[in-house]
Formats: structure tokens, C-alpha cells, sequence
């Protein structure tokens, strides 16, 4: 991609933007719950000049366990608490596969490649953070710089950066992440 082209920040959502519901799905707007400290990681990213996209699997859509609508009422949830802390997301993309041969559905890039496309952002310099091993595989096959993942102490992880919690991932963007 060209370089007039801006980086990214790829967000994965459940575990990062907000608790995770265990094995379950966030099914009503109410069970959304904003986790404290992505707000402040979102402002670091945004301060260095990056773009902030959100991809999330949501293979409850597919399942007939929550409605594409829900899911909306979801995220309209999530922009407003993002704009009530003064902070913005450029986009968020959503993959209601249920089988992992989607294109879009992580470990595949289709969403990080369509945010690209849509947005034109520089996969090249952009990061992608995630708490699961299938965000870190979809950064990779995106061809973005740097893999981050929001993983207990002690387990495995083929990320390029580790973090034992959300709480934590401001300090490394703060460290690590060059400004645009």
C-alpha cells in the first residue's frame, strides 16, 4: 500500500473492549460492559495518529443466538461510550461465520483486509491486538507489524508483545507504539 496510506490499531472486541461472557455471547446491549482501561489504551492510539478499527468474530449472529440487530443496538452502545470519553473508532467490522473457512472470520484477515481496503490504512505499519490465538494468526495474515495479546501469565502465545490485561496495554502502547 502506498505511503500517504495511515496505520492502524485492530481491536479485537470481547476480552479487550469489554468483559468477556465466558463461553456465552453477549446477547442485550445491558450485558455490554465497557472495560475501564481500553478507553485510555484508545486515547494512546489515537494521540499517536493511528486508526482504530474493531474486529469481532460473532459467531452467535450465525447461530441464531443474537440478531445482526442486537449486535448493532451492541456496538451503538460501544460508540457512545467511546464518544462520551472524547474518543472515537473508525470503524467496526463483524463476521458472522460459524466455521473458521470464512475469509473473514479470524485467524483469516478478511476484516483487517476490508477495513484496509475501505479506509486505506498501511496493513505494513498497523498492530493487532486480540486476547485469543486466531487474532494474533488474522494480524499475521494481514501483514501487520506487530501482534499483541491479552494472555494469563505462563500460556503460550505466538503474539510479538504479551500483556496480562487490558489494565495493562496503555503502559505498552505508551512504551512501544511510534508515532504516525
Amino acid at each position: 500500500m502506498s505511503g500517504h496510506n495511515r496505520p492502524a490499531v485492530f481491536f479485537d472486541r470481547d476480552g479487550i473492549i469489554n468483559e468477556s461472557p465466558g463461553p456465552g455471547y453477549v446477547e442485550r446491549p445491558e450485558d455490554f460492559h465497557l472495560i475501564p482501561e481500553f478507553l485510555e489504551a484508545l486515547r494512546i492510539v489515537l494521540e499517536r495518529g493511528y486508526e482504530a478499527v474493531v474486529v469481532t468474530n460473532q459467531r452467535g449472529i450465525g447461530l441464531g443466538r443474537v440478531s445482526p440487530e442486537t449486535v448493532a443496538a451492541i456496538h451503538d452502545r460501544m460508540l457512545a461510550a467511546v464518544r462520551s470519553a472524547g474518543l472515537r473508532l473508525t470503524d467496526v467490522l463483524v463476521c458472522p461465520a460459524t466455521t473458521d473457512d470464512h475469509p473473514n472470520r479470524k485467524p483469516n484477515p478478511g476484516m483487517l483486509l476490508e477495513a484496509a481496503r475501505r479506509h486505506h490504512l498501511d496493513l505494513s505499519r498497523s498492530w493487532m491486538v486480540g486476547d485469543s490465538e486466531k487474532d494474533i494468526a488474522a494480524g499475521r495474515r494481514a501483514g501487520c507489524a506487530v501482534t499483541v495479546r491479552v494472555v494469563p501469565a505462563g500460556e503460550a502465545t505466538e503474539a510479538d508483545r504479551r500483556v496480562g490485561s487490558v489494565a495493562e496495554l496503555a503502559g505498552l502502547l505508551a512504551r512501544e507504539l511510534p508515532p504516525v
